[in-house]
């Protein structure tokens, strides 16, 4: 059964008030979040762990601290320490607020793809932490400066025969690697279950393009959903989504329409693959 979700990081601003969930949520028509995690909250890990619980939510995926896969291309013996406790802190607020996913950014930041090598080592001993919660680590494609993700991908499936990704239609758009996702090539991303999680964004940049790399809402940019979703369907997808384009207005303000309309768009593309 599908489910469609939206990112907290949508809603709020980097480190936000995530009180700001209780009044939103009530206004969105989403099946569940994705809650994403940001520095400061772990200062007040356990409150966010219990206003979370409270809310009664559906919060099946966590999106882990971006920071962390920057981090994980360093060699500095302290700086990798605290990644590794970051880490196991975002798998700790998971399990607590009883998500069944976590997606990681395992390279990013400046340093980027640049050091991959490092970060393709530390991907074992982080799925092993995850594992101990519960958690099933999801590695997503997070745009390059260097190679491009569906190469690391396949790097990571060689060596980690079990691996499971998130796939982003704008960070694959970004790479003009979207139309892989439907090539008999890249059939095992699917075919044998590694893609556990969808992040739908729309990308109206080109090959690249880093001034235009932002999560669009669909229809605003040149990503043929129809195709997508029709592939879907293809390959009887039945798992979870999540929207990211940013709803926060430079007022401050959620605008809960836009969201709302991305939410009855997606839900008309799957009720349409529902049908066959």
């Amino acid at each position: 059964m599908n489910k469609i979700l939206c990112s907290t990081g949508a809603l709020l601003v980097y480190g936000g008030d995530y009180h700001l969930l209780e009044p939103l949520s009530a206004q969105l028509l989403y099946e569940g979040y994705e809650f994403m995690m940001d520095t400061p909250y772990y200062e007040e890990l356990e409150s966010l762990v219990c206003f979370l619980r409270s809310l009664n939510l559906y919060i099946p995926v966590v999106h882990c601290e971006k920071s962390i896969g920057e981090a994980l291309s360093q060699t500095d013996m302290a700086v990798l320490h605290h990644a590794y406790a970051q880490f196991e802190q975002n798998c700790y607020l998971a399990k607590s607020i009883g998500a069944e996913k976590m997606v990681l950014h395992l390279w990013d930041g400046r340093t980027s793809d640049t050091a991959f090598h490092n970060n393709l080592h530390h991907y074992a001993a982080l799925d092993q932490i995850a594992h101990n919660y519960d958690i099933d680590l999801c590695v997503e494609n997070v745009v390059c400066t260097t190679d491009h993700p569906i190469k690391h991908f396949c790097a990571l499936r060689q060596h980690y025969p079990k691996i499971h990704f998130v796939f982003d239609t704008k960070m694959a758009a970004f790479h003009q690697q979207l139309e892989l996702l439907y090539e008999k090539e890249y059939e095992w991303l699917w075919k044998h279950e590694h893609i556990r999680h969808y992040h739908l964004n729309d990308y109206a940049g080109g090959y690249m393009d880093w001034e235009h790399l932002q999560s669009l809402a669909i229809g605003k940019g040149t990503i043929d959903f129809d195709v997508f979703f029709a592939f879907m369907r293809k390959i009887a997808y039945h798992g979870t989504y999540t929207v990211e384009a940013t709803a926060v207005k430079p007022d401050g303000n959620v605008d809960i329409s836009m969201l709302n309309e991305q939410y009855r768009r997606i839900q008309r593309h799957i009720n349409q693959c529902e049908k066959y």
